[in-house]
């Protein structure tokens, strides 16, 4: 039985420029007017553009702010600070580089800027998020240092060995970027797409196991290893009443000699059992533990509020930018077999570009020196303004 059409003629009587039904003689009941599709798919539109304008914009801003601060805070020019302003700096160039192309890309869903810029714009993205991503690693591999090995790598940790880091971090992303520029062939007609040729099963192997997987894994061994030693410090550095009491019983002195130091001396109510000569506590002495004892305690409290950050810098990391890498390592492996929506590929990948953003958020909340220095420069840029 052939199918019954959804189109009929169309009366004599109706007047076809005056409805919304179909022309060339035909009305057809289930075509109707387009216009309110339009409207509502050019509403969403805009909305999208305006949020992933302002995730452009907040990233901008943000890594330009912490790269500003720690440049005009002379207090913040240390070797592991200049690492957190190498990874602003990478992500500042996400959001200049990649972030509004692929703004246009993913609100018009067609690539109309030729074949050269999808070179240099991929080329960009894939070099910038996996130098950021491996500045993670850095970060966390001078942190590690500093903790496990504190007196030797004082030492060795020099702005000197920062720029060596940094220079190793954006040798091996160019190295992961450049190789799909080698085996494209130019095309004379105009592409619609721009994406990574996922035909090389290897290179995808290469670059999402270099980008991601290998780095995720030394962050989580390495924040591990950091999470226990700062465990150990912070048991270690806890004081209690009974060994403050210990503590001071330490500083109980024999001294004979020593009534005439009235002023700093009180003679206590016991005898040595030993001597049977008084028994004084040096007041001056137990002021000083007591000192020592407060700085123990600001450094155990230091110590858990890194390691917390270190856990919600990893936490953000791996929530952004693991979904993004299993589908860019699934789909070229299960090809045919495998179907992702283009709205969940894109999701995913702006999932990822967030993560530029969300590091000096972290960075600056997380750091007091990061954050008065911040807000004195936020002080003094209203105030000239």
């Amino acid at each position: 039985m052939e199918p019954q059409s959804q189109c009929q003629p169309a009366p004599d009587d109706v007047n076809v420029s005056q409805t919304n039904y179909s022309y060339d003689g035909t009305s057809c009941i289930a075509s109707l007017d387009n216009h309110g599709q339009d409207f509502e798919l050019s509403f969403w539109s805009i909305v999208l553009t305006i949020i992933l304008a302002l995730i452009t914009l907040a990233t901008l801003l943000s890594n330009a702010f912490v790269i500003a601060t720690v440049y005009q805070t002379r207090k913040l020019h240390t070797p592991a600070n200049y690492l957190i302003a190498s990874l602003a700096f990478t992500d500042l160039l996400v959001s200049i580089l990649v972030l509004p192309i692929s703004t246009l890309y993913t609100v018009t869903g067609r690539w109309t800027l030729g074949q050269i810029i999808c070179d240099m714009w991929l080329s960009s993205d894939i070099t910038c998020c996996t130098a950021s991503i491996l500045h993670l690693c850095v970060i966390a591999l001078d942190r590690y240092w500093a903790i496990t090995d504190a007196v030797e790598y004082t030492k060795k940790r020099t702005p000197r060995r920062a720029v060596i880091m940094i220079a190793l971090v954006w040798v091996f992303s160019i190295s992961i970027s450049m190789p799909p520029l080698f085996w494209r062939q130019s095309k004379v007609e105009e592409i619609t797409k721009c994406a990574v040729n996922t035909d090389h099963v290897l290179y995808t192997v290469y670059s999402t196991v270099g980008a991601f997987y290998v780095p995720t894994l030394l962050l989580i061994a390495l924040y591990g290893r950091i999470y226990v030693e700062a465990r150990s410090r912070i048991l270690k550095q806890s004081p209690k009443r009974t060994g403050k009491r210990l503590t001071r019983a330490h500083l109980i002195t024999d001294s004979p000699g020593s009534s005439s130091v009235s002023s700093t001396n009180s003679r206590a109510a016991e005898l040595s059992s030993d001597t049977g000569s008084p028994v004084y506590l040096n007041q001056v002495k137990v002021k000083v533990s007591d000192a020592l004892l407060e700085k123990k305690k600001i450094m155990a409290a230091r110590e858990k509020k890194a390691t917390k950050t270190l856990g919600i810098i990893l936490g953000a990391y791996i929530v952004c930018w693991l979904p993004f890498f299993i589908i860019s390592l699934v789909m070229p492996i299960c090809q045919d077999a495998c179907w992702f929506h283009p709205a969940i590929f894109d999701f995913f990948n702006w999932l990822g570009y967030l993560n530029s953003l969300i590091n000096p958020i972290i960075y600056t909340m997380s750091n007091e020196d990061f954050k008065q220095a911040f807000h004195k420069l936020i002080h003094r840029f209203s105030c000239s303004s």
